[in-house]
């Protein structure tokens, strides 16, 4: 057909058929691509973590770097409400071991969560080793941490007895503790984290919250007392 000739019936229905096809094979790629990137948003809004860690050990690097946005500000919350200044090295270290050991990860063992707090533990505890500590100690010039714990608390007045009670705790305990109340961790996986079992991190937590309120009784200047309330109590 000459280029100045009308295009005959059958040419333009092939040209028609091949454009469709063209669009088809596009939307199915568009369609492919968004269902892949929803996948991965699916599991970090439901919290699907052990799935992406899982799919992280067998090769699957986006999955991984869903996980790292997915935990990273609750990892470097826990290393900041114990060793601030050190917090981005102790993160960056959580994650280049993590991604070593993902796949060291069964997920019949506990959560995907639990799992990187127990990577964050193993590296906090790693550092103190070389710095000749055996546990972090906020010192009183640590301040932003303790708001945290402060906003749980019935009156500002409680902090500093707060900090006392804290301190005097037995290491496990108070990690346990911490785990649960700055972390948000279950009691299972905060067990996990320490390395003990399930009924044993419950029996302990429950000692621990004890002697903080028999610590934390307080006069008010009213006559009131003052308790700790939330995940402390």
């Amino acid at each position: 057909m000459k280029p100045d000739e009308p295009a005959e019936p059958g040419d333009r229905r092939r040209g028609g058929l091949r454009r469709r096809h063209r669009r088809d094979n596009d939307q199915r790629g568009i369609t492919a691509e968004r269902g892949h990137d929803a996948e991965y948003g699916q599991d970090a809004q439901h919290g699907d973590s052990d799935a992406q860690l899982t799919r992280s050990a067998h090769g699957d690097s986006a999955a991984f770097t869903h996980l790292v946005k997915t935990h990273s500000s609750a990892l470097h919350g826990y290393f900041a409400r114990r060793m601030p200044a050190v917090s981005e090295d102790l993160l960056a270290e959580t994650w280049l071991q993590a991604f070593a050991a993902r796949r060291t990860f069964d997920p019949a063992r506990g959560s995907a969560r639990g799992w990187l707090f127990g990577v964050a533990h193993n590296v906090l505890a790693q550092h103190l080793r070389r710095a000749g500590r055996t546990e972090p100690v906020p010192g009183p010039d640590v301040t932003d941490p303790w708001q945290v714990v402060d906003q749980r608390l019935d009156a500002a007045a409680m902090a500093p007895a707060l900090r006392r009670a804290l301190a005097e705790l037995p290491v496990e305990e108070r990690e346990l503790l911490l785990l649960i109340s700055w972390e948000q961790l279950t009691p299972s996986e905060a067990a996990a984290v320490v390395g003990i079992p399930a009924g044993t991190a419950r029996s302990r937590l429950h000692r621990a919250r004890g002697r903080l309120r028999d610590r934390l009784t307080l006069p008010r200047p009213a006559g009131r007392n003052l308790t700790a309330t939330g995940d402390l109590a």
